[in-house]
């Protein structure tokens, strides 16, 4: 009797060191051996891949708001994860903020365990949240398998998420870096913002641009260097916005201190130039800023400063948006992107020369490895999970929002030209998504690091 239960090979797989024809193995869920193209045998399930098409692992995004339970009507589990297979995504970590309650002591954590289950495409971590006066709750968490823990230096725009300063910090830092607990930071602090100088029509890109300065960034990066120095705390900044901040995050590293960094697709896509009066669907926070910052950010990526490429999907319901008014002021900031990151990212990354290989690190392996979950996702390899995407990368695309499996179809990527179409994802060996439709029931676990 077979010990296979099916092969996959094609022309085009991404190994851990090369792109080669490959043929997975595949039993239990797991790929049991990867062997040549030639070496197959035919008493199981074949799948043979197209020569034009990709074999990639597939993509692991730590950065999702979910939003649910509480705010399911943003978005929701059974959404998210739709929108995730469709994108090759099969494995997201949520964040523990919008929902109700916020993913900020253990009791809540298991809320959002009970709102999850059974409604999940795709495999799902949980990062937990540190808010004023929740020390006593952080090793909790911890042994409930939240993969980490997430602040926000700033307001966060919910008021079940209450920002931190650097005395809250510092109270729950020794405690962080006693458990070995990556603290990941929204990393923009009060003060310039609220002395930033706002002049011109709310409807204006370069209004809100104003009033969400670079220095804001920049001062939170070097407060947290700081603090990685003193506490020894693993800390990471998400979406990285201002490439002001890429000398410190560099040095610091060179350094030994314990700092890294991701940022996103919309920072490496658009340019606020471009940006048109009223299209509140670009706000997000720290903002899209110029053509020379997102170049700027691309060679971080290239040299390594910037490890990861995240979506922040961080959708709304439309009324939010305020897109009869186009006031950027007052509209609800989050990009819901959580399906195009691999075609976004792709699109640019090949006008600039890189290659599948570093998307592969960009998408998949690096955030496996933020959330030390790498020995299962994130690589194609003898052992791991049979999580794959197969996908044409010289294919080209025009956004349909409609067409997006993401709650609300609001994105400032509607009718945009992208190359890179996801033809099929597999989640532990089973297809999940045909090219069009999902295809099987929620079958995505948990990812508890207990």
């Amino acid at each position: 009797m077979s010990q296979l239960d099916l092969i996959v090979r094609g022309r085009r797989v991404v190994l851990p060191d090369h792109v080669g024809p490959a043929a997975l193995h595949i039993h239990k869920g797991r790929i049991s051996r990867i062997a040549s193209f030639e070496e197959i045998q035919f008493d199981c399930e074949l799948i043979e891949v197209p020569d034009e098409s990709v074999i990639m692992p597939g993509l692991v995004d730590t950065h999702v708001h979910v939003n649910a339970p509480g705010r399911t009507e943003w978005e929701g589990f059974e959404t998210a994860t739709r929108a995730a297979a469709a994108g090759g995504v099969t494995t997201l970590v949520d964040m523990p903020l919008n929902s109700i309650p916020a993913t900020t002591t253990f009791d809540a954590l298991q809320t959002k365990l009970d709102a999850a289950r059974g409604k999940c495409h795709v495999d799902v971590g949980f990062w937990g949240g540190i808010v004023p006066g929740n020390t006593d709750q952080i090793s909790l968490l911890k042994k409930a398998g939240v993969v980490g823990f997430k602040c926000f230096l700033v307001p966060s725009g919910v008021d079940e998420f209450q920002h931190v300063t650097e005395l809250d910090l510092r109270q729950s830092l020794p405690e962080l870096t006693h458990l070995d607990s990556l603290l990941i930071v929204h990393a923009e602090l009060p003060g310039p913002i609220e002395t930033a100088s706002i002049a011109g029509p709310s409807e204006e890109y370069s209004t809100f641009l104003a009033s969400r300065p670079r220095q804001a960034e920049n001062e939170a990066i070097e407060l947290m260097i700081s603090l990685s120095r003193e506490f020894c705390t693993r800390i990471h900044i998400v979406h990285l916005s201002s490439a002001d901040a890429v000398v410190s995050i560099r040095e610091a590293q060179s350094q030994g201190i314990k700092i890294t960094a991701e940022t996103c697709p919309h920072y490496l896509h658009f340019a606020s130039e471009q940006i048109p009066a009223g299209a509140t669907e670009f706000k997000c926070c720290p903002p899209i800023r110029e053509t020379r910052n997102r170049e700027q950010l691309w060679n971080a990526l290239a040299d390594g400063t910037i490890g990861i490429v995240v979506s922040d999907h961080s959708p709304c319901p439309a009324s939010m948006k305020l897109q009869e008014t186009g006031d950027f002021l007052d509209a609800w900031g989050g990009i819901a992107s959580l399906q195009l990151r691999l075609p976004v990212v792709w699109t640019e990354a090949r006008k600039r020369g890189f290659d599948l290989l570093e998307l592969t690190k960009w998408l998949c392996t690096g955030p496996a490895e933020q959330v030390d979950l790498q020995k299962e996702k994130g690589t194609i390899a003898t052992g791991r999970d049979a999580d794959f995407v197969i996908w044409n990368p010289d294919q080209d695309f025009t956004v349909d929002a409609v067409a997006l499996k993401h709650r609300h179809k609001i994105t400032p990527y509607n009718g945009e030209q992208l190359r890179g179409v996801v033809q099929n994802t597999f989640l532990r060996g089973r297809k999940i998504y045909d090219g069009n439709e999902i295809i099987e029931p929620p079958t995505g676990q948990f990812l508890l690091n207990t």
